[in-house]
């Protein structure tokens, strides 16, 4: 069919398509078929049809829209449009006319006809409305086109507040379901703990002191979940409560690399620290931040295989602070690296998937790095990852930056 012309149809009924499509191909030509206006639109920019057969009764944005939208545009304002409609009512081929069809045929369409009213299009038949009762038509035109905006505007508006008001209570119930799972999980690994101290050791048997630390370790895990699910809440709802004072960044992520290196050591890799001492305050809430470094301390650890290095320091820049975490790891392709700051962006295989913050490129949630990059915007700051790409066998690494203005004040939370 190279060569020959093609005619896009806009129609939503199914069957009218097929009967136009059949009858159109069987004499040569090649039909393309749009569902609704807006992919019609899109069609007709992408794929330069020679003529257009547009159904004006289709749903949401109507025939006399489409045509409106594709004459404003340069690369589709010169094709010619044949409205088709089953609405045969007095004025309505000189309404179509107006809004800027080029021709009009009345549906049914004749199939005997159709082949011959096309081509006499393609070959240059246009159909026109003059003088005042064109100018009379474009301003009809005109009000319905203002009407039809007023009322999408308003459904709009009232899906918009429905949207808040569902985004409210689906926050309120994960916060509130935070709180209740918290106080329970707190207890389980505070008595478990507690059985675990050296005062109690003479009572606890070797077998239940393994299953009690691993009751631990399985609240623990359970309650840093739980506190990723809470904080995106709050986060998407901007209402992640800071405490800011003075924070000795330094000093706090010094303190979280010590929390790591046990996990770290057993697989052989280094932690390499520089720069992290007498560094300048920063006003922040210090819970925050410890968690979104650890977020990004444990990722690196993640993804660098046994034997790796991970470094850590700190660049004092002007008014910020760039507290830089770099690793030997897999890296992560281009393309990834702005999504997986995103709620629930899952970069490895989930086949992999493991409750340990630090088994190599074990799965988590897809909540972490989310989590990292709304604690370090709501102190004011920007969180970015540098790497040449993703590759096991090269190991091109991943370098995290944290920046932190030195001095920032924390507007207020928005009402609920």
């Amino acid at each position: 069919m190279e060569g020959t012309f093609r005619i896009l149809y806009v129609e939503d009924d199914p069957v009218a398509r097929l009967l136009v499509q059949r009858v159109l191909t069987a004499v040569g030509y090649r039909v393309l078929e749009a569902e609704d206006g807006l992919s019609g639109i899109e069609i007709a920019r992408l794929q330069h049809p020679d003529l257009i057969l547009m159904d004006l009764n289709i749903p949401n944005m109507d025939g006399y829209a489409v045509t409106t939208r594709l004459k404003s545009l340069p690369e589709t304002r010169d094709i010619p449009i044949i409205a088709l409609t089953a609405n045969v009512m007095q004025g309505d081929r000189q309404r179509a006319l107006a809004a800027g069809c080029d021709g009009y045929l009345p549906k049914p369409v004749d199939i005997d006809l159709l082949p011959d009213q096309v081509a006499a299009f393609l070959k240059g038949k246009r159909e026109q409305v003059e003088g005042a009762e064109k100018v009379e038509l474009l301003q009809e035109h005109t009000r319905r086109l203002v009407s039809s905006l007023e009322e999408t505007i308003t459904e709009l508006r009232d899906a918009n507040d429905r949207l808040r008001r569902m985004e409210k209570v689906k926050t309120d119930f994960i916060v509130l379901s935070g709180h209740e799972l918290r106080t329970p999980l707190t207890l389980i690994y505070g008595y478990s703990r507690l059985l675990l101290s050296p005062q109690l050791q003479e009572h606890v048997s070797p077998e239940a002191k393994g299953m009690l630390e691993k009751v631990s370790n399985a609240a623990e895990r359970l309650s840093s979940v739980l506190e990723d699910i809470v904080n995106v809440a709050l986060i998407d709802a901007d209402q992640l409560d800071l405490t800011f004072d003075a924070v000795d960044l330094g000093t706090l992520a010094l303190s979280i690399i010590e929390q790591f290196r046990p996990a770290s050591q057993e697989r052989g890799q280094r932690l390499e620290t520089s720069n992290l001492e007498d560094l300048v305050h920063i006003q922040g809430d210090q819970n925050y931040l410890r968690r979104a470094l650890a977020n990004v301390i444990s990722n690196a650890i993640k993804f660098t295989p046994d034997g790796g290095l991970i470094q850590v320091w700190c660049e004092e820049q002007s008014d910020v602070l760039d507290l830089v975490v770099r690793d030997t790891g897999i890296g992560i392709d281009r393309d990834e690296q702005e999504h997986i700051f995103d709620k629930f962006y899952v970069l490895e295989n989930t086949e992999l998937h493991t409750t340990s913050t630090t088994n190599y490129k074990g799965g988590g949630m897809g909540l972490g790095l989310s989590v990292v990059r709304g604690i370090i915007e709501a102190h004011g700051g920007r969180v970015f990852v540098e790497s040449k790409g993703h590759d096991e066998e090269t190991l091109p690494g991943s370098t995290f930056h944290l920046i932190l203005p030195i001095n920032y004040t924390r507007p207020k939370l928005k009402k609920k």
